[in-house]
């Protein structure tokens, strides 16, 4: 008999702890997930919100997409803390920067996926993800990036030059109740990289709750086009229940005022 698909749902795959060692010097924690059988068609590399309020590898978007889409995809997903960010998989060395020394951060995310032949890399940041992956992302190891509620607040006019001049894909998902940048405003501001598509998400806001299925639904059409959308939200086959309890009061807690703390870590065994 079917079973639902859950928010804790933790769906087949081959998943490892990775780490990630940057030019200046420093270690970040990951995780890697893949299919079960068979290579991956193409690879996630995750850049997660803001750290100092709330945003880690283990924001719920990316949660859900290293647990469903190996399996519902074929996806590799590739998901780290950047400096100085805790979830449950550990810290990464360092201390937030800014959007300064991250640029490193995310040059070995990309190279690790390189040096491990991952095909076909993608980025997707969500909120000060996406300002992670136009400042710094546009590699020529890089198919393309989706973002997820972009603020554009770190990036600037020039990073989107660079896209443009690429010719690189570049997906803007935007809710219509952002924050920070809403449809109409986004699609003005990409308006700046011709090859760029803004897609307003109706009834959505920043933090995708709620959401987070039309989120990995719109990312496969991307990034693997011929896989049947949408996505399964029942499953026939074995299937794990993950601990989400860890992360309840961090979804909300995004945009708090003051920095939130980090999760119970696990213990080294």
């Amino acid at each position: 008999m079917s079973t639902p698909i859950r928010a804790s749902s933790i769906l087949p795959g081959r998943r490892e702890d990775i780490e990630l060692h940057t030019a200046d010097g420093l270690t970040l924690v990951g995780e890697l997930a893949r299919p079960l059988e068979g290579e991956p068609s193409a690879t996630l590399v995750c850049l997660h919100p803001l750290p100092t309020h709330g945003g880690m590898m283990d924001s719920h978007v990316f949660r859900k997409a290293a647990w469903r889409l190996p399996e519902l995809a074929g996806l590799a997903v590739l998901r780290f803390n950047t400096r100085g960010t805790s979830s449950v998989r550990g810290t990464s060395e360092g201390a937030f920067d800014g959007a300064v020394g991250e640029r490193f951060d995310v040059a070995a995310a990309i190279e690790y996926a390189e040096f491990h032949e991952l095909p076909n890399i993608w980025l997707v940041g969500w909120s000060f993800g996406t300002d992670l992956a136009l400042k710094y992302g546009c590699d020529p190891a890089v198919a393309g990036a989706i973002l997820l509620s972009p603020p554009l607040r770190y990036s600037a006019p020039e990073d989107l030059a660079v896209w443009a001049e690429t010719g690189k894909p570049l997906t803007a998902l935007v809710p219509e109740f952002d924050d920070y940048l809403r449809p109409e405003e986004a699609r003005e501001r990409f308006a700046a990289v011709p090859q760029a598509e803004v897609v307003g998400v109706d009834g959505a806001k920043h933090l995708w709750v709620g959401d987070a299925e039309k989120v990995l639904d719109e990312i496969v059409q991307r990034v693997v086009p011929g896989v049947p959308l949408p996505l399964p939200t029942t499953w026939d086959g074995p299937m794990e229940t993950g601990d989400v309890s860890a992360y309840a009061d961090r979804t909300v807690a995004a945009f708090a005022d003051t920095p939130v703390p980090g999760p119970a870590q696990r213990r080294a065994e």
